[in-house]
């Protein structure tokens, strides 16, 4: 565990030496997008009925930046040690697959809710979205910010330059982020969208998180645990193997 915590320590460390890019400009986004789209449909557009379109958009802007920069810390840290060659410092060590994964998912895990705590705490400003149970709240920002690390483990072993890795981002993580209801909610949809939108397991964290906050989601909050869990299992399964069998690390 020594190893581990060193790893897990180097990892956090590599992303708070630059908080003002990896944490500072997460946040603003998110409040340049709730700038935009609140001021533009806060009049127009009505999910629940006793809360404010503002205050439906803060969780899932919150949500997004947990699952965006959560992925984005462990896959950029690995594709950076594969290019500038650091990577054979690790590789003579005795860690475990299962070292590796805990520091540098645990490692995405603090990026994720670092910057999700910052996004909050600046648009609850603008619109308090409440707080009906913390629990659902702390379960699905963990578990979900697990997955996106984990998945971005996994493209970071895949990736053997940056233009893979912007390519898996762009065209998987971007696109199903943005299509799982963080700017409305999937009951607007007509009924063949909505069933797309089931597939995807991005919605599911998007909806128990915001039910964390109002107590209503479109889907019933022990689903979407069940999805998430079950998806970070299997992505954890993967990731684990591929560590295993030293996947792209070895070669």
């Amino acid at each position: 565990m020594n190893g581990a915590s060193t790893l897990f320590y180097k990892e956090v460390l590599r992303f708070w030496k630059v908080s003002f890019q990896t944490v500072a400009a997460p946040v603003l986004t998110a409040v340049m997008y709730l700038l935009v789209f609140g001021r533009a449909l806060e009049d127009h557009v009505k999910v629940y009925e006793t809360v404010s379109y503002t205050a439906f958009l803060i969780p899932g802007l919150v949500m997004m930046s947990v699952l965006q920069n959560a992925f984005a810390n462990s896959s950029s840290s690995l594709i950076q040690s594969k290019i500038t060659g650091n990577l054979v410092f690790l590789l003579l060590t005795p860690l475990s697959h299962w070292a590796w994964f805990s520091a540098y998912v645990g490692a995405a895990v603090v990026r994720g809710v670092a910057v999700g705590a910052g996004v909050l705490l600046v648009t609850a400003w603008f619109a308090p979205p409440g707080l009906a149970n913390v629990g659902w709240v702390l379960a699905f920002t963990l578990l979900g910010a697990g997955l996106m690390g984990t998945l971005g483990l996994i493209a970071g072993l895949w990736a053997e330059k940056f233009d893979q890795l912007a390519a898996f981002q762009n065209f998987i993580i971007m696109p199903m982020t943005f299509l799982s209801g963080v700017f409305y909610s999937v009951h607007s949809l007509p009924g063949f969208w909505q069933g797309i939108s089931h597939l995807n397991p991005f919605f599911y964290m998007i909806d128990g998180f915001r039910h964390g906050f109002f107590g209503v989601s479109d889907v019933s909050p022990w689903l979407s645990l069940t999805v998430v869990f079950a998806s970070f299992v299997l992505a954890a399964g993967l990731a684990l193997n591929l560590l295993k069998r030293g996947y792209k690390l070895r070669t």
